[in-house]
């Protein structure tokens, strides 16, 4: 396996992997100044939800946003509607994926 391959395999998992241990329903929300994230009793607040939180502190998150934002500009639409990266057709598979957590969004594109 590519050493890149692994690399990031490896922190997607990781990831995953915590973001599965925080159990309840994974769909957490803002509302004002509080967050719902646990329908259920919790005794005070639990050390891989803290843990969790911090993996996604507002560095991490910046980062990610730039690196998807080079991907992004990589896979623009070229002329007759294909990707100027892999002339395939627009929306190709990369940029579907780089949208693909935002499904739940209101204004996610339904159509391709």
């Amino acid at each position: 396996m590519d050493d890149w391959v692994a690399f990031l395999s490896a922190r997607l998992a990781e990831d995953a992997d915590l973001a599965t241990a925080c159990g309840c329903d994974g769909e957490w929300a803002a509302h004002g100044h509080t967050v719902d994230f646990c329908v259920t009793d919790l005794p005070g607040f639990v050390p891989r939800f803290a843990e969790h939180v911090t993996r996604h502190d507002p560095a991490r998150v910046l980062r990610e946003v730039a690196a998807k934002r080079r991907v992004l500009k990589r896979h623009a639409p070229g002329p007759r509607g294909a990707c100027r990266a892999d002339g395939s057709r627009w929306p190709c598979a990369e940029i579907r994926d780089l949208a693909a957590p935002f499904a739940d969004h209101p204004d996610f594109p339904r159509r391709y």
